[in-house]
């Protein structure tokens, strides 16, 4: 009973080809500026880096190269 009063669905529309892919003709210039870009980013990178003085497993040093205080050992 409950198809009896359900209005029927309307016919789906015909499916779309995809549209082609871009071309990857990328012209010399272009591939010159990506490799630039690329290698800037990488220095800059290798850069900040090099600041890092700790590793992922904290500081590397050894207990005896602290400082004594005023105050005690």
């Amino acid at each position: 009973m409950g198809s009896l009063f359900r209005p029927k669905m309307p016919a789906l529309p015909p499916v779309q080809p995809a549209p082609e892919p871009p071309e990857s003709e990328i012209s010399a210039e272009e591939r010159e500026r990506i490799a630039k870009e690329q290698a800037a980013v990488e220095r800059r990178r290798r850069g900040k880096k090099s600041t890092i003085l700790t590793s992922p497993l904290g500081v590397q040093e050894d207990d005896d190269s602290k400082l004594e205080t005023l105050l005690g050992k």
